[in-house]
């Protein structure tokens, strides 16, 4: 009998012991994940490297400083060489490296084979993209983002922007994806051709190009009119919200107009890149009919 009991209780101090063991692997494992959590939002984003061919040849014939080009070893095919023949008539140090070398230096994961280390993007002010229109002979078109979080997203839009007469870009300091080297890849070169300005408050921004006379659209899904029913051809801003949330309601209280585009399908949401890019191209072509 007494064996009996002392194995019940044997049995049962395992298991009290296995739920313990369970419960503090749970508790480790999940330690682990806020740690690695913790250190994705700590580790700093790049803002000093361009990576892909077509990105680092754009970088190659703008005005950009660029302090090195790392090549992967063996690498000498296809558009590759048109890199080097450009870093070599600029007189840019070419340095031949260990592909192993490249995906630890990657933000992307798809350098294909280059990298350019540069000075990080020389943001502008919001007076350099007025005068840039001015200069241009043209109302102004900016577009203002609303706490973009995805580097894509930021990318594409800087390319569609560059590509439909956007003179320029604002980003909120806080809050929002600057110019990485995703930004860049995903961008296409348009990065070295568009102006873009951070600014601590873009509420005040706002408020400061509504003095000026520029009208401010917001993209939103639940708008006032649609996007192709609206003149965009005086001068305007374009506000695209974030991803997830879209625009904050006191940047969307400031806007002079709430503009959405036609849905009919099963989804009512687009992507915000996506959404800019028709907006963009409705400005553009009120812009040019007139």
């Amino acid at each position: 009998m007494a064996q009996r009991i002392n194995r019940s209780n044997n049995r049962n101090e395992f298991k009290s012991d296995y739920k313990k063991g369970i419960k503090n692997d749970k508790v480790e494992s999940s330690k682990k994940n806020i740690r690695e959590e913790r250190r994705e939002i700590d580790a700093p984003i790049r803002e000093d490297i361009v990576e892909g061919r077509n990105a680092v040849i754009e970088a190659l014939k703008s005005d950009r400083t660029i302090e090195q080009i790392l090549i992967a070893s063996g690498n000498m095919e296809g558009s590759i060489n048109k890199v080097i023949a450009i870093a070599r008539e600029k007189k840019i140090v070419i340095k031949e490296v260990d592909r192993k070398k490249l995906d630890s230096i990657s933000e992307t994961g798809a350098h294909q084979g280059v990298i350019a280390i540069v000075t990080p993007f020389k943001y502008s002010e919001v007076e350099d993209i007025l005068r840039y229109a001015e200069e241009k002979g043209e109302k102004p078109f900016i577009v203002i983002l609303d706490e973009l979080e995805d580097p894509h997203n930021l990318g594409s839009i800087v390319r569609t922007a560059e590509l439909s007469g956007v003179h320029g870009i604002i980003i909120p300091k806080r809050r929002n994806v600057g110019v990485t080297a995703t930004v860049y890849k995903s961008a296409a070169g348009a990065i070295e051709h568009m102006k873009i300005a951070k600014v601590t408050n873009i509420n005040t921004v706002i408020d400061e190009l509504k003095e000026l006379g520029i009208w401010v659209y917001g993209a939103e899904i639940d708008g006032d009119s649609y996007s192709y029913e609206t003149d965009f051809s005086g001068p305007c801003a374009l506000i695209i919200g974030s991803e997830g949330r879209g625009m904050s309601k006191l940047t969307k209280d400031k806007c002079d107009k709430l503009v959405k585009i036609p849905m009919v399908g099963k989804i009512n949401s687009l992507n915000a890149s996506v959404a800019g890019g028709i907006m963009m191209y409705e400005i553009l072509k009120s812009r040019l009919s007139k």
